[in-house]
């Protein structure tokens, strides 16, 4: 078993649990908090084709809302359109596991793999946003234009934190890769 195989089965599960526990509470992040890296966490579920962890996730992200809420958390965002955080993070899993066939994380590979984040977490964006807007019972007084304008302003730190996040983990996964080529130089220098 080589190392990159050996660090997925045994250490990509509890990484991808870990960052959202670690993550979650604060949606964009702050001064003490990071970014929630929810979204970057499905698509990598994905694209190491852990089906099972999609359950898995889609649970523990409403177990860990319940403790921010019961910790006074905001309750805002919760509304009828919650529900519809399965079809927003299954589009991330998706993507991920779309991107699996490109797991050589050549340059060209990791281009397809980053556009593809982009895509989909624009998508995301759309499906939690358009919900909110149809389901929360907040926004009667608004057109959809009208609410689409006062969210665009999240659009960018939504996407971009997903980048981040996998811009990141890309790089560690390059490193890992990378780690049996340099024990060997390191032998033979």
């Amino acid at each position: 078993m080589n190392i990159h195989t050996w660090l997925q089965a045994k250490y990509l599960p509890i990484s991808l649990i870990a960052l959202m526990i670690l993550t979650r509470f604060e949606h964009f992040g702050g001064a003490l908090h990071l970014p929630d890296a929810s979204l970057a966490v499905f698509f990598f579920a994905g694209f190491y084709r852990k089906k099972a962890l999609l359950g898995f996730l889609l649970a523990l992200a409403a177990l860990i809302d319940v403790i921010a809420l019961q910790n006074g958390t905001s309750s805002y965002c919760i509304s009828p359109a919650y529900v519809f955080l399965i079809p927003t993070y299954s589009v991330m899993f998706l993507a991920g596991y779309y991107c699996a066939k490109f797991k050589s994380l050549s340059l060209s590979s990791l281009g397809i793999q980053l556009s593809t984040v982009f895509l989909a977490a624009s998508v995301a964006f759309g499906i939690s946003n358009y919900s909110f807007y149809l389901l929360a019972g907040r926004f009667d007084d608004l057109s959809l234009s009208q609410y689409a304008e006062r969210v665009a302003q999240f659009y960018t730190p939504y996407v971009s934190s997903v980048l981040l996040y996998a811009t990141f983990i890309y790089a560690v996964m390059l490193l890992v890769k990378a780690l049996p080529a340099l024990k060997v130089n390191q032998k033979s220098a």
